[in-house]
């Protein structure tokens, strides 16, 4: 199942909407729900930016043009290096 895809897999790479509905940050810099597998997710492809899961943090690879790393970060609520 979901756990044998996460751990297995050489890289898991999340495709997503950045925002929920009521206009949440779906990253977030912890989970609140059990978790299948931790530290997978290596990458994060969204409907504003992609972004890098490093042991250091969240890193931009690249955003959507019209919008800045500080308003990015303020949508995500979590710093993010460039």
């Amino acid at each position: 199942g979901a756990m044998d895809l996460a751990i297995g897999a050489r890289q898991t790479w999340v495709m997503m909407d950045l925002l929920t509905k009521q206009g949440v940050s779906k990253v977030v810099g912890q989970c609140s729900y059990p978790l299948t597998g931790i530290r997978c997710v290596k990458r994060i492809y969204s409907d504003v930016a992609t972004l890098a899961c490093t042991p250091q943090g969240l890193m931009l690879i690249d955003k959507v043009d019209g919008l800045s790393h500080a308003e990015l970060e303020q949508l995500i609520g979590l710093h993010i290096t460039v």
